[in-house]
């Protein structure tokens, strides 16, 4: 079972109380699990791997532990992400067991900015997982995929309902690997109570559609019982993939206070 995790930072003079969970499942029909996740305060990722039996796990494990070592030091920005993807790049490249050149991994999250006037959120994406976010009541995906099938979809050549079954609806465009790291792409978001946001591999959008995400962000108040439903209705599904994710919600203390271990 998952646990939730606390936070509490104040912006602006104002508490405000982050919680979270995350989980990843190898899934019904993969024989390793090539996901790695991150959530850890200010950062929260998900890495999909992929590149033979061993290539995968490599980038994305990788890939984690850079962004890990930023995190722990202290300083999250957009120009710290590149030099750990650019470190990690190196890591994949020279790892005696990635001989395979689709080695490489996706990478996908959100950390919160606070060094400027205005703390925001900032998302940021290579691949095809995904970044949802439930405001309001209203379920958008945040990034964009980087694939063959989504640049077919905006060239007007496919519509979404086509892509489900596209026979390249697995091949990305992009990808953190043993080559020359493209930046991620990044979207502001802003910092508002009752946010929740869902950061997660394809292993988990291939079993839920995004009306399945958005029913059980609502049926589901604290984040390690919506991890837990939502891998379980994934794993039910079929679980064809590894199956990563992350429930990441903003509350006001004032108003809620969710359940779980606090962390400092």
């Amino acid at each position: 079972m998952a646990e939730t995790k606390t936070h509490t930072v104040t912006v602006a003079g104002r508490p405000l109380l982050l919680s979270w969970s995350g989980v990843t499942d190898q899934g019904r029909r993969r024989e390793t699990n090539q996901d790695a996740f991150l959530a850890e305060f200010p950062l929260f990722i998900v890495a999909d791997g992929m590149g033979g039996h061993a290539g995968g796990e490599i980038a994305s494990q990788s890939t984690v532990s850079r962004l890990q070592a930023a995190v722990v030091a202290g300083d999250i920005s957009h120009r710290t992400i590149e030099e750990a993807l650019a470190r990690a790049v190196d890591d994949i490249s020279e790892h005696p067991e990635t001989t395979d050149e689709g080695t490489g991994t996706t990478l996908t999250g959100v950390y919160l900015d606070d060094g400027g006037d205005q703390a925001q959120w900032v998302a940021l994406n290579i691949g095809d997982s995904r970044v949802y976010l439930l405001r309001d009541d209203r379920l958008v995906q945040v990034t964009t995929d980087h694939s063959v099938v989504q640049e077919l979809i905006a060239a007007g050549k496919l519509s979404p309902e086509e892509a489900e079954g596209h026979p390249y609806s697995n091949v990305i465009t992009r990808a953190v690997g043993a080559s020359e790291l493209t930046a991620p792409d990044y979207v502001t978001i802003d910092l508002r109570p009752g946010d929740r946001f869902v950061i997660c591999s394809d292993g988990l959008t291939k079993e839920l559609t995004d009306y399945g995400i958005q029913h059980f962000l609502r049926e589901n108040s604290d984040p390690a019982a919506c991890v837990d439903a939502m891998l379980a209705a994934a794993l039910d599904n079929g679980g064809r993939d590894n199956v990563t994710l992350i429930v990441l919600q903003v509350s006001d203390p004032q108003s809620s206070s969710p359940e779980g271990d606090t962390a400092e």
